[in-house]
């Protein structure tokens, strides 16, 4: 069992920052891959970022990128999204997620490849 828990969201006005944390426990040792997606209120879930554990490789959606930047702390077991120039648009509330095996990098961005997932944190961007 792997257990995922996200910390630092909150409220801010567009332009300022935040930084999300996913910490993981348990049975760690194997990891492929952490990513964030976002699910807004009335909309599906989507894809925000995503790091591959050993190599560092990054993927980003295209409404992130050059925005937010993912990472990793190996030691602590620790994944961050860096979230600058905040928008209204990315209110959401924000899920980790982890996937243990190799896959093809074309699958990376899909909810449905990744097997254990925290419980979220709310993000909301005022005008």
């Amino acid at each position: 069992q792997v257990q995922l828990v996200e910390s630092g969201g909150g409220l801010v006005q567009a332009g300022a920052s935040l930084r999300l944390s996913c910490a993981a426990s348990g049975r760690t040792d194997s990891t492929y891959a952490m990513g964030w997606f976002r699910q807004a209120p009335g909309k599906e879930r989507e894809f925000v970022a995503t790091i591959l554990w050993n190599t560092g490789n990054t993927y980003y959606s295209d409404s992130v990128k050059g925005r937010f930047t993912i990472s990793r702390d190996n030691a602590k077991k620790t994944m961050y999204l860096q979230m600058n120039t905040l928008k209204p648009e990315d209110t959401a509330v924000y899920y980790c997620a982890r996937r243990r095996d190799s896959i093809f990098s074309g699958y990376i961005k899909t909810a449905s490849i990744y097997d254990y997932w925290g419980q979220g944190t709310q993000v909301t961007v005022s005008s």
